[in-house]
């Protein structure tokens, strides 16, 4: 880790803060075993993210040996015999794909060689043969048999990704396409054909798909014949005729998919208004849907379990860290995987947000979660800014929040346009000179912190990470004094040497979001922070992954010279061992003290003076 430590700018006297207790570890992905006895998962309990196994009735879990790299998923082969695990060496973008026993034994890389990262689309039934998407300049969409390791290459093509295959091997499901346009093809494997699927609308993304239960059809998640995405089902037999709706709702987007083993029925994750999740059950045969509840305000990971009378997934909320839960629908009853977890070791502890909406400069309805700190306001403020853009923020888990929060700082978490959730003209709003928009949405966001007194005027900041963390670097230089400080993590400062740098497959998928480097080089160049650097004159704290091959690590090292320069105070900290994630918990505990210490001091927050 280096760090470049900023001259203070005045000099206080020592005071006493409340001490923040560091995070919890958090468990996710489960992956359960086909008999439903046993759950495999990844914690970061041990400091790294790695698979550990528990049977469902056992106190104790087991740790699987899995070398110093993190694992990112985890997945259960149909027999039983084999966890296929994607690990991201050095916490680099590139991901690899390894398999092992479930006793820990006979553990070997099966994908993901060399400069190609891997990732799994899962299991043909019944044996050991698993669908992978190997992605270096192009995308490969490979079966790798887990026994022998043997690798057979189905298609290449540009922005390729592997969704599924027939359980004879017959034909595949490929997605297709840059951010935000994406649609799906049917591949022949035999002869190499491929169609495309589905009607091209002209908008709208396609993102998940998969064959049906008899491989007659094709079920797949997309917005492009909605404004919120829906789940609708493709008739191979009779493709001229329009896909059949099978779950959509008006008040919530469709979010994720998961089938049981035998295609029968769906667990449908639905996002409604704000971020909050919403988990159902629907029978694809007679299409009767029906909710279940849910452990916690955001729910991810889910999956069938035992046959598909359980479902598996993972659970979080404001004060309720990430772990893995088990819900039997039938029963109408949940417990976590984990005896210990909950309030039991979280203590409850922690302030729930309160959804606030507002308006745009240009009307455009915005909304975002404010954190309070206890007593009356105004308070001094920060304004976090997720990453993607095409993310969320949710009320989930954030001890970066609470432990701001405790240090009697405000925060305000907002979706500007570009955020995920909010359907699919506020995901695009964003894309090419949309931006200026988003960078003017953050502007719109501190006016109304302080018109409505939650923000103390001069004491209003600024951080995000990956595309948050160019929002902030954007907002400081595109409206100066309107923020005393900002912490950019991750983030790009000049989209010339972002496309030059990034993996060439993220270059690739980045233009229908952000402009092509050639044909749109003058929007990117007036976009780039970079090219008004000079604007730049509060404190401004540069976080980045050394491994970062996403948003490289040059993209913070050039603000920091650039600011050097001028001799405007910054804080450049490199995190070794990392990528564009902080995988390893103390490398994201230093990120987090860093980010509040900064913040508090700069933005001058009142603390109690020891006695």
């Amino acid at each position: 880790m280096s760090v470049r430590t900023e001259v203070p700018r005045r000099t206080r006297p020592a005071r006493h803060r409340p001490a923040v207790t560091p995070p919890p570890g958090q468990d996710f992905a489960p992956a359960p075993s086909p008999d439903g006895r046993r759950v495999a998962y990844v914690s970061d309990r041990a400091g790294t993210p790695a698979v550990w196994v528990r049977d469902v009735d056992a106190a104790e879990a087991v740790a699987l040996p899995g070398g110093d790299e993190p694992v990112l998923a985890v997945s259960w082969s149909p027999d039983g015999q084999w966890l296929a695990c994607v690990v991201a060496p050095g916490g680099a973008p590139r991901t690899e794909l390894w398999v092992l026993r479930p006793d820990g034994t006979q553990r070997r890389q099966v994908a993901g060689f060399g400069r190609r990262s891997a990732a799994l689309a899962g299991w043909l039934p019944g044996g050991a043969l698993m669908a992978v998407t190997e992605t270096a300049e192009r995308g490969a969409a490979v079966l790798v048999d887990a026994d022998t390791g043997h690798r057979r290459v189905l298609a290449e093509d540009d922005l390729l990704t592997l969704l599924d295959v027939t359980p004879d091997g017959g034909a595949a499901l490929l997605r297709r396409g840059p951010r935000n346009a994406r649609w799906l093809e049917l591949l022949d494997v035999a002869t190499g054909d491929r169609v495309r699927l589905l009607p091209d609308t002209g908008r709208g993304s396609t993102d998940q798909g998969w064959f049906g239960s008899d491989g007659t059809s094709v079920l797949a998640r997309t917005d492009a014949f909605s404004e919120l995405a829906a789940l609708v089902r493709v008739d191979l037999t009779r493709q001229a005729l329009p896909p059949t709706r099978l779950a959509a709702r008006p008040d919530a987007e469709l979010e994720h998919v998961a089938l049981s083993a035998d295609r029968r029925r769906a667990a449908l994750l639905w996002n409604t208004y704000g971020g909050r999740s919403e988990l159902s059950l629907l029978d694809l045969a007679s299409g009767v849907q029906r909710a279940v509840a849910a452990p916690g305000e955001v729910l991810d990971d889910v999956v069938f379990a035992a046959g598909g009378d359980r479902l598996c997934l993972t659970a979080q909320g404001p004060v309720q860290p990430r772990e893995v839960w088990l819900v039997d629908p039938a029963a109408g009853t949940q417990r976590p995987l984990r005896p210990d977890t909950g309030a039991a070791r979280t203590g409850g502890s922690g302030v729930a947000p309160q959804l606030v909406d507002l308006r745009a400069r240009d009307g455009l309805p915005l909304s975002g979660w404010l954190y309070r700190p206890p007593g009356p306001g105004p308070w001094p403020t920060a304004i976090s800014l997720h990453g993607g853009p095409e993310a969320q923020e949710r009320p989930g888990y954030n001890p970066l929040f609470q432990a701001l929060v405790a240090q009697g700082v405000a925060v305000f978490a907002p979706n500007v346009r570009g955020s995920s959730g909010f359907g699919r003209s506020f995901v695009a709003a964003d894309n090419l000179a949309g931006r200026y928009g988003a960078i003017a949405d953050v502007a719109a966001c501190a006016e109304h912190l302080l018109d409505s007194g939650v923000a103390r005027p001069g004491q209003l900041g600024c951080l995000g990470r990956s595309y948050g963390g160019y929002l902030v670097l954007a907002v400081l230089v595109n409206f100066p004094g309107l923020f005393a400080a900002g912490v950019a993590e991750c983030g790009i400062s000049d989209f010339h040497t972002f496309y030059s740098g990034t993996e060439p497959w993220i270059a690739a998928a980045a233009v229908s979001k952000y402009g092509d480097p050639v044909r749109d080089a003058d929007l990117l160049r007036d976009l780039s922070p970079m090219t008004h650097i000079d604007r730049l004159d509060v404190p401004v704290l540069l976080i980045h992954g050394a491994n970062d091959t996403n948003v490289p690590a040059g993209e913070s090292a050039q603000v920091a010279r650039a600011l050097a320069a001028r001799d405007v105070p910054h804080g450049h900290l490199v995190l070794t061992g990392e990528g564009h994630d902080f995988l390893a918990r103390d490398n994201a505990e230093t990120a987090r003290t860093a980010t509040t210490a900064w913040l508090t001091r700069h933005l001058a927050v009142p603390a109690v003076t020891r006695g």
